[in-house]
């Protein structure tokens, strides 16, 4: 088993489970695997098809991860091929032959083409040449698709109900990265596969470090985080195809290079957009969620979510899409309850009531962990029934944010207050509104800007006000009033607060800092970057002359420990990660004169291999990230603004668009910087109708006002005017 693993796929050990999940297959049994995205899955099917006599058949739901694992595999010098509607009928056709002949040992098919009766036909043809059945091994990949209770249902899973009845003696093994204990169940069930050896791998994956943080000015902290992993692959998960256009557009504009994806692209456009992404040819993709189920990419370095995700399961799926070679990698959740409303806009669309409460449940658990003051890997890890013990993770927002506490008994005093004279029936948002004093047409109908709470707090900025909201929470001060639309009263231990006077401590709010997280890690090795960058270019031209993905060459961690090592010789290049005997033949010789060469000019000895060596905490030998200098910018923005330049002079000035330029004044205004906008107002016409739009809205939003308007007025002009009539709200 070891020699196999060493000469196809170039790793001298297992991860952990592999081993076993692999004995267990080659012992003819079935088996469930729940392991997380980049913990090894594919492996635990791919290596026992090599030593299994027949056909490994792989039924996987989107044919792009077909295509990235086929190339893998034959870079590897495995006998793989796939059959999916990308392929002509003849080229089908071919492949059913060479299937026949016994010239392929791994097949990957569709849920769908499974279910046809001509392919079952082939497969009982198969069968039908051998004394033994010819199908030695089935893998469910994504398995949690055929479970209704499971984030990412889909219909032709169900299809593979019948496949134990079919090929009763054919072992099966269902995999999965994100199944909770009532999905793993119902997994096993739909499969008839009852007295499976069950694997669960830890759901920890700890290169990944999480953040979630404000969505306030978003851009500014999307360029932030892109400029920190320039020149690395980074996607950016975004709600709607209108955001993903506009997001990829920006960046362009800002110089990097990125691509929008989503459903409303061609498929011809789709499939470009993907290639370039996994070739390395364009760095970042702003994607709605269609992207990246089908991404066998190992070096993400950047997940980012534009919106929060409806489902926990599907956060966390999107997630695992970072990092799945082991090297430290980042995920951001840019949060803003304000886009609970997109989610719920589709609640309406479901008919069926108990469909309903569940996506509704789901959204909760979402929100709840978004809020959670606490630890997001424990959060995480607790929701898939994994038990976290660790006090301080060191790697989330929450453990890594030094924490001060303040006497909160004041501000605790105002929210209680507040949200028992609006009448107990509110969530945050509305509540934050009433104590800053906002002129919203909701508050005004309610008749709660009369009320003595209406803009008493003027020393915390509405993020923080629901930040307390949620502390006072869970200090058990306030309960749900509703559950589904996270209303809030006053508990018992709340009115007794109130009632007997008492003090309160707590965290004071997070500062939305850009740099909240260090993702170096304790580097124990340091790699020569300047090498690592030369490998990298070796690896891309090898990968264009073969029409390849550059990971299918080379994963980084490889280069990496080439670049740590310096292997000049074959019997060292042969013991690094990821080398096997097919790449030491194919590759082995001109990377092995690459790092000779920078060897002798740099005047660098090679290192001893250790023959089970660790690559988890490598890091670069010197400094991979970059502050953005947004302190920089602002100053000269408000030195712009002293001079009364237009808009579109100082967005010149900076390369930027005019709507950059108008974030760079809320930013300012917001840290308290007084600027003179009084040259930048509108003539009275104008300002009258949009300050009529604004009265009317029902909440703080934007886009409500822009379609009243019936799309007459830029976003950009819209935020201006509305810091004036905010400003006139307040002198009034």
């Amino acid at each position: 088993m070891h020699s196999t693993l060493k000469k196809y796929f170039g790793y001298d050990e297992f991860r952990p489970l592999q081993e076993e999940i692999i004995s267990n297959v080659l012992n003819h049994n079935d088996s469930f695997v729940l392991m997380p995205t980049g913990g090894g899955k594919s492996l635990c099917y791919q290596l026992p098809a090599l030593m299994l006599d027949g056909l490994t058949i792989v039924i996987s739901p989107l044919i792009a991860l077909m295509k990235d694992q086929v190339d893998a595999l034959q870079a590897n010098g495995i006998k793989a091929e796939y059959m999916n509607s990308s392929l002509t009928y003849e080229e089908n056709t071919e492949i059913q032959k060479r299937v026949l002949n016994h010239q392929v040992k791994i097949l990957y098919v569709a849920p769908e083409r499974l279910a046809t009766s001509s392919f079952r036909d082939f497969i009982n043809q198969l069968n039908s040449f051998d004394d033994t059945e010819a199908i030695s091994l089935i893998a469910i990949d994504e398995a949690h698709c055929i479970s209704e209770w499971g984030h990412d249902f889909r219909p032709d899973y169900k299809n593979l109900s019948s496949l134990k009845s079919w090929l009763p003696n054919t072992p099966l093994i269902a995999l999965t990265a994100t199944a909770t204990p009532k999905v793993k169940d119902d997994i096993i069930n739909q499969l008839h596969i009852n007295s499976a050896h069950i694997y669960t791998s830890s759901f920890d994956r700890e290169n990944l470090n999480i953040q979630v943080i404000s969505k306030k000015n978003s851009y500014e902290k999307i360029l932030h985080y892109i400029d920190k992993y320039k020149g690395e692959s980074a996607i950016i998960y975004c709600f709607s195809r209108k955001d993903t256009e506009n997001i990829a557009e920006g960046l362009k504009e800002d110089g990097y290079s990125a691509l929008a994806y989503h459903a409303g692209l061609s498929p011809e456009e789709r499939k470009e957009a993907q290639d370039l992404f996994i070739k390395d040819k364009v760095n970042i993709i702003a994607a709605t969620i269609a992207f990246g189920m089908g991404i066998d990419k190992p070096d993400v370095r950047l997940v980012l979510h534009h919106t929060f995700p409806k489902t926990i399961e599907g956060y966390y799926q999107e997630i695992g899409r970072a990092g799945r070679d082991s090297l430290p990698s980042e995920c951001v959740l840019l949060y803003s309850i304000a886009d609970m409303r997109k989610h719920e806009y589709f609640h309406t669309e479901i008919s069926d009531f108990d469909e309903l409460n569940k996506t509704k449940q789901k959204l909760s658990e979402m929100i709840d962990y978004c809020e959670s003051q606490f630890c997001r890997r424990k959060h995480l890890l607790n929701y898939f029934g994994q038990q976290y013990n660790i006090e301080n993770c060191g790697s989330c927002d929450i453990c890594l944010t030094e924490k001060k506490t303040i006497d909160a008994t004041i501000i605790s005093q105002k929210i209680l207050s507040a949200v028992h004279k609006t009448g107990s029936k509110f969530a945050a948002a509305y509540i934050a509104n009433v104590l800053k004093g906002k002129n919203l047409k909701k508050i005004r109908e309610n008749g709660d800007d009369k009320l003595s709470v209406f803009g008493i707090v003027n020393d915390y900025s509405d993020d923080d006000i629901k930040f307390f909201i949620k502390a006072i929470f869970n200090a058990g001060l306030l309960e749900y009033n509703s559950i589904e639309y996270q209303t809030y009263r006053i508990s018992q231990k709340g009115r007794d607060f109130l009632k007997y006077k008492e003090a309160i401590e707590l965290n004071a709010p997070p500062v939305d800092e850009f740099d909240a997280i260090d993702v170096s890690n304790t580097i124990e090795t340091k790699y020569d970057d300047t090498l690592f960058q030369e490998l990298r270019i070796l690896r891309k031209q090898f990968a264009e002359d073969m029409n390849v993905p550059p990971f299918v060459i080379f994963s980084d961690v490889s280069l990496q420990e080439m670049a740590f090592y310096i292997p000049v010789n074959t019997e060292d290049f042969s013991k690094i990660s990821g080398v096997g005997e097919q790449k030491l033949e194919k590759f082995g010789e001109q990377f092995i004169s690459v790092i000779s060469d920078f060897s002798e000019e740099n005047n660098l000895g090679p290192k001893e291999i250790p023959k089970h060596k660790s690559t988890k905490k490598q890091g670069r030998s010197k400094s991979s990230g970059k502050k953005i200098s947004a302190d920089s910018r602002y100053k000269i923005t408000k030195e712009m603004i002293e001079k009364e330049m237009s808009l579109e002079d100082i967005a010149n000035h900076h390369g930027f668009r005019p709507s950059t330029i108008v974030r760079h004044i809320e930013v300012l205004l917001e840290g308290g910087e007084d600027l003179n906008l009084d040259y930048l107002t509108f003539d009275k016409l104008k300002m009258d109708e949009m300050r009529t739009a604004f009265m009317n809205a029902e909440d703080d939003r934007l886009k409500p006002v822009f379609e009243a308007l019936n799309e007459k007025y830029s976003y950009e002009d819209l935020r201006l005017a509305k810091f004036f009539y905010e400003r006139e709200s307040v002198k009034s």
